[in-house]
């Protein structure tokens, strides 16, 4: 399990006597990156020279708003001056504005919020943001200043509105601690909200320490203890929520963390086989016309894995529920492959189920379905339209409008076979198409299920 601290100011004097020993805990629970963000001048010094003394240490500058009253122009500019040219410097950050404490003026604060996004997006950098009690203004300055800049809004504690817009300005976001408190309902009803691909994971060390170590100095190892409450929320496992969250920090933050192409991938308690990127049609609305990653697994593969490959992949699936044809591309492609590998994990007593588009018969030039008979226990068809024009529309299959009644026949030919059937329809096909998916299904006598655009499993 990789874990990524987005936010732990390992510079405070908390830390004086101990750093060295925080740091290697850490390492020990799993944190591969922790970033440092700098509150001032002073502070954005010492978190550059963490990063360049621990590997496993980024720094972010910035100027907090508490220190607006004291930062000038010249301030900024030489806050530019220490991130320019420096790898280890990710982000620009902490900036943003605080109208709760207003320990700096607020037309200070602006100021320099303003300068600092500006300079983030001069130098193409991610910033890390502080807001409390201010949307009106903060969000009004973020769109005004540097739009198109990208960041997280670190220990969100806002209302949905301003979450819902942030989200819309493709912001990320991270929560503390304090979602393990007993009292944090309205916290974790806020996550609901936050699709899981802008989530991150942060401590604010030494703040906020979770629930078990409530009241002591928190550390970036204690990220660890969010995993459970986020898997909850999710329906997902922590190693889930760890390898997505670590996957989303390294995209924002450019961190350098090796990401390997998978061919078996886990997901919740299913193990799913990429085999090939190839695919006969070309979705509307695909993930990977824009994305190379499902869940956090890399599914874009250097070349096509062989049949020992896969089943050496695999490893031991004796836990899990079921094991999947499921990746980057239609897998009837390699029909001979996928009845290998199912054989294979029929002989150790595994669930076998194909995510497929239904037009193997016409990738083969034959009806395929009864030499899967045995093979498989399940076949997930996506079908999305209720008409062979609108599939053609919105799949854009190389077989043309032909392709909609073959995987008809597919269906028909998987149940009469005596394989589970399902017909798949995703959600954002919209209410008419989804109930005529269903309705088909019905009528063909086989099980529908509603898929929510990009949730696997």
């Amino acid at each position: 399990m990789r874990l990524v601290d987005t936010h732990c100011h390992l510079d405070f004097p908390e830390y004086k006597d101990d750093l060295e020993q925080v740091i290697e805990r850490a390492e020990a629970a799993g944190v591969v990156r922790m970033i440092v963000p700098g509150t001032d001048m002073a502070s954005s010094g010492k978190a550059i020279g963490l990063a360049g003394k621990y590997p496993a240490v980024f720094a972010a500058v910035g100027i907090h708003p508490h220190g607006a009253d004291k930062t000038d122009a010249v301030g900024v500019s030489r806050l530019r001056d220490l991130a320019a040219g420096n790898d280890k410097v990710v982000a620009i950050g902490e900036i943003g504005l605080d109208y709760f404490r207003r320990y700096s003026k607020i037309e200070n604060q602006k100021r320099v919020f303003r300068n600092c996004l500006r300079t983030a997006r001069d130098l193409d950098l991610p910033v890390v943001l502080h807001n409390r009690d201010a949307g009106v203004d903060f969000l009004r300055i973020l769109k005004e200043a540097a739009p198109g800049v990208r960041g997280v809004v670190h220990c969100f504690s806002a209302d949905t509105g301003l979450l819902k817009q942030l989200l819309q300005l493709e912001m990320y976001v991270s929560f503390t601690g304090n979602i393990t408190f007993g009292n944090a309902g309205d916290l974790r009803d806020a996550i609901k909200r936050v699709p899981l691909e802008r989530l991150l994971l942060e401590t604010d060390s030494p703040f906020m320490a979770p629930a078990p170590l409530r009241r002591k100095r928190n550390e970036p190892g204690y990220v660890r203890h969010l995993l459970d409450v986020y898997a909850g929320i999710y329906g997902l496992t922590p190693e889930d929520i760890a390898r997505i969250t670590t996957h989303n920090a390294n995209q924002l933050f450019r961190l350098g963390i090796e990401e390997k192409p998978m061919v078996a991938y886990p997901i919740r308690d299913s193990l799913y086989l990429n085999i090939t990127n190839r695919c006969t049609n070309r979705c509307t609305f695909c993930t990977r016309e824009y994305s190379s990653y499902v869940k956090g697994h890399n599914l874009r593969l250097d070349m096509e894995p062989t049949t020992g490959e896969i089943i050496g992949a695999m490893g031991d699936i004796s836990g899990y529920r079921e094991v999947v044809f499921c990746g980057y591309g239609e897998p009837t492609l390699r029909l001979e492959t996928v009845k290998k590998v199912a054989s294979f994990v029929k002989e150790k007593g595994g669930r076998v189920r194909l995510v497929t588009n239904g037009e193997g018969n016409l990738i083969s030039g034959r009806h395929i379905a009864g030499g899967l008979k045995g093979l498989l226990d399940r076949v997930s068809v996506s079908l999305n339209a209720a008409e062979a024009a609108g599939y053609d529309r919105l799949c854009r299959p190389v077989f043309g409008e032909a392709a909609y009644s073959a995987i008809l026949d597919f269906i028909r030919e998987c149940k009469s076979e005596g394989i589970e059937v399902e017909v798949t329809c995703l959600d954002m096909a919209g209410q008419d198409t989804v109930s005529g998916c269903r309705r088909i299904a019905e009528e063909l006598g086989v099980a529908f299920r509603l898929r929510r655009m990009n949730v696997v499993g």
